[in-house]
């Protein structure tokens, strides 16, 4: 299901500040590479030293700091449910069901003594299911991973109420390029979801004759509505995709998506309207299902069940998903089987989860000095909107009126989630409470149907390394996750923590201003907030900064993707600069302290380059630069710093150094 404009930053440095405790100075010379000056490759020079240090393990397609606080979360929450006592816990009880459902995840003898069996029932059922019976099995078989998305979000037009929307899907790729691209990367891992797709068609026991029609009949539809799909740039408009049709209307344009069956199956019965993200997809499976014969449906319908469940079955089926995993990502072995075990419980039973996390590892105290901080980078965005010299005075005192309404979720939630409906059942097979967790999910969110937003819900677990900000609520929310040890420290260096939490902070408040979030309105709405000219003048500067990362060269001869990472990229630069305003802000006309060598300034910028410190494949650098609206982490470093200012003064950067950019090519927004 969409979450509509949810800007994540896969970031995890986050620091706070205090002067009750001895403040630890200065800078780790052992993240740094001092054979490379700053002057010609900054993130190479911050991070280089943590790079050799920290090689890639078999198991990681990138390791960086993002994901080294990730693992030592792993550890925690294995800590944290490993020490429930589950076994003596209650049935029924929250302690009871995560532990129950970690335990089944390990249970490798049993996993693989059941085989296929546990779909076998849903796979027969699917393959004698008529044609015209397939729009019931989207609505209610849990794993059909067929032609489309719908779910309950908050109307773009109306943020107190919410719709439902219809969004494009069904391609086991993932990414519709993958079917386009006639290039020797994208072949490749089409001849590899061949392979796939017949590996798991052979473990439910189809002849090899069956596996070849399977395998042509998925990658005929799939690459049918990966033509029909909309590109990733093109998903960043939220106009394109908000698309409102009645059902009579739908059922008359497109017959054979019988939609009003759909959701009257979901019991969703009072129903009259539902926002199309992607008319042509729709008009696509339209058409697929009006041609391709029973036969072709049955495969497309199949395969993709057997995907989802995969995760969740015998080691065959894990081993035949890695090894697609492998040539897309070029990972070398599977993650440990209690990662992906702990996995389950972490995203079904979130909340559970969440709560007991932060009982054990987020105080109360860690949460103020968050909000001190927000507070003090408030202030910071403030004084830059003031100071905005392509902005009316029209338009600035709209853009502080969102600023100073937006919502500030720290750490955890205020009310949690109720699980007493979700029953984990260990008599059963581990699949099956999956697919009841899958349903409780589902219908946890059909559940807000006809009512009001919530906008105290989370859309991020406490226990998530990660952080977001949202348009529809304009909300930012730092989850508990992110803030704990090595980076949540209270005794840091103030110019180390506003270089790695401060940018992190100022990052998710730009995000309210960048292209896509400078579209809502303080309320949520989707609604022009700009007078033409400073819209004209914004959306230059954008248009500039998009060019300059298309120049980026990533690997061999592909480029970055300006335009997909846009918004991200505002947020960084954004984040710099508010950042770097707050913490000179908190010195109060003091210059600072320069402290073994390196001026506050320097310690502010090379701690943001460590935020993004990290070892990547080949493999995965095409897939996020084909994928992930985020640049990758040295461009975030290289690509950023170079249209700022003060980063130059502070390395001493000048003409002809390879970091420098000249001052009519640099793009300053926020």
């Amino acid at each position: 299901m969409r979450k509509i404009g949810i800007a994540a930053l896969s970031i995890v440095l986050t620091t706070s500040i205090t002067m009750d405790a001895e403040i630890k100075k200065g800078v780790d010379r052992n993240n740094l590479d001092l054979s490379t000056a700053p002057q010609d490759d900054f993130y190479q020079y911050a991070c280089g030293g943590w790079m050799k240090a920290n090689p890639l393990k078999p198991e990681f397609a990138r390791f960086g700091t993002f994901d080294e606080l990730r693992d030592n979360n792993r550890t925690q929450l294995r800590d944290l449910i490993t020490g429930l006592d589950s076994k003596n816990a209650e049935p029924g009880s929250i302690a009871r069901k995560i532990g129950d459902l970690y335990a089944m995840g390990l249970d490798s003898i049993k996993l693989n003594i059941d085989g296929a069996q546990p779909i076998m029932g849903d796979v027969v059922a699917i393959n004698q299911t008529p044609k015209s019976g397939l729009i019931d099995l989207m609505a209610k078989m849990i794993g059909i991973n067929a032609f489309f998305a719908t779910g309950v979000e908050a109307d773009m037009m109306n943020s107190d109420a919410n719709a439902m929307y219809w969004s494009q899907g069904g391609i086991g790729l993932g990414d519709r390029d993958y079917y386009l691209e006639d290039s020797d990367d994208a072949r490749k891992i089409r001849e590899a979801y061949r392979i796939y797709l017949k590996t798991l068609a052979s473990l439910v026991g189809y002849s090899q004759q069956a596996q070849d029609r399977l395998a042509d009949n998925v990658m005929e539809i799939e690459t049918r509505l990966a033509q029909a799909a909309m590109t990733r740039e093109e998903l960043r408009n939220p106009a394109a995709t908000y698309n409102p049709m009645s059902l009579d209307q739908l059922a008359s344009d497109f017959p054979n998506v019988n939609l009003k069956r759909y959701f009257a199956l979901q019991g969703i019965t009072d129903i009259d309207t539902v926002i199309i993200g992607q008319p042509k997809s729709l008009a696509m499976v339209d058409k697929i299902m009006a041609e391709s014969s029973e036969q072709a449906l049955h495969d497309y319908f199949t395969a993709g069940y057997i995907s989802t469940a995969a995760d969740y079955l015998s080691d065959d089926f894990v081993n035949a998903k890695f090894e697609l995993s492998k040539v897309i990502s070029g990972v070398e072995q599977p993650m440990p089987r209690w990662k992906r075990a702990l996995a389950v419980p972490n995203a079904l039973l979130g909340e559970a989860v969440g709560e007991l996390y932060v009982q054990k590892y987020f105080p109360q105290s860690a949460k103020d000095k968050m909000l001190e901080l927000v507070g003090n980078l408030r202030t910071a965005l403030l004084s830059h909107i003031e100071n905005l010299t392509w902005m009316s005075d029209t338009t600035k005192a709209r853009a502080k009126e969102k600023l100073e309404t937006f919502t500030v979720k720290i750490g955890f939630p205020d009310k949690w989630r109720d699980y007493s409906k979700l029953t984990i059942d260990p008599r059963r097979s581990y699949w099956d409470n999956i697919k009841g967790a899958l349903k409780h999910e589902i219908d946890y969110n059909l559940a807000d149907w006809g009512q009001p937003v919530d906008r105290s819900r989370w859309y991020m677990s406490p226990q998530t390394v990660n952080a977001y900000y949202n348009p529809t609520t304009n909300e930012i929310c730092f989850p508990a996750g992110i803030l704990q040890a090595p980076y949540f420290d209270p005794d840091a260096d103030p110019a180390a923590n506003y270089g790695a939490i401060g940018v992190v902070i100022g990052h998710e408040m730009t995000h309210g201003f960048d292209d896509q979030g400078s579209q809502f309105d303080k309320d949520g709405n989707f609604a022009n907030w700009w007078t033409d000219s400073d819209k004209e003048a914004f959306t230059k500067l954008t248009d500039r900064l998009a060019d300059q990362f298309d120049k980026i060269i990533v690997l061999g001869d592909t480029h970055a993707n300006g335009r997909f990472t846009l918004g991200e990229n505002i947020a960084d630069q954004g984040g710099l600069r508010v950042a770097y305003t707050a913490y000179h802000n908190s010195l109060k006309g003091s210059e600072g302290e320069t402290i073994d060598g390196f001026t506050p300034d320097q310690r502010f910028y090379l701690a943001y380059a460590n935020v993004w410190a990290g070892n990547i494949r080949d493999e995965e650098i095409l897939l996020r630069t084909k994928t992930d609206p985020h640049s990758l982490g040295k461009w975030r470093v290289n690509g950023s710093l170079r249209n700022i200012e003060p980063f130059f003064k502070a390395f001493g950067i000048k003409d002809g150094d390879k970091m420098y950019l000249a001052p009519a090519d640099r793009v300053v927004i926020w």
